[in-house]
């Protein structure tokens, strides 16, 4: 089980992300776009650093939702392996079976 401040410490994360994606997503468009001046970039430049850096996207760490285990993590189950494993032998994941051959 993860300490739970890491866990408490990337749900801010999220939510820092989720408040802040339009924004920034607004700000780079006037960066990478052609129509844009010199003046508009360097602006544009200027608000997205000032940004919080825990808003970016890329900050998120993906986790377990059971354990918060931070590695081996599915992302269509948003569970560890570990964890999955337990869940798929004891059948409670819908459409998931041990193969055999």
């Amino acid at each position: 089980m993860a300490r739970k401040a890491k866990i408490v410490n990337n749900e801010m994360k999220k939510k820092l992300s989720a408040k802040y994606a339009p924004l920034r997503a607004e700000l780079k468009k006037i960066i990478i776009s052609a129509d844009s001046n010199d003046e508009q970039v360097a602006e544009a430049t200027l608000k997205l650093q000032k940004l919080p850096a825990n808003s970016s996207r890329i900050r998120v760490r993906n986790r377990c939702v059971l354990t918060g285990r931070p590695r081996g993590t599915y992302r269509a189950f948003g569970l560890s392996r570990i964890k999955f494993r337990e869940l798929a032998l004891a059948g409670m994941i819908p459409g998931v079976t041990k193969s055999s051959w």
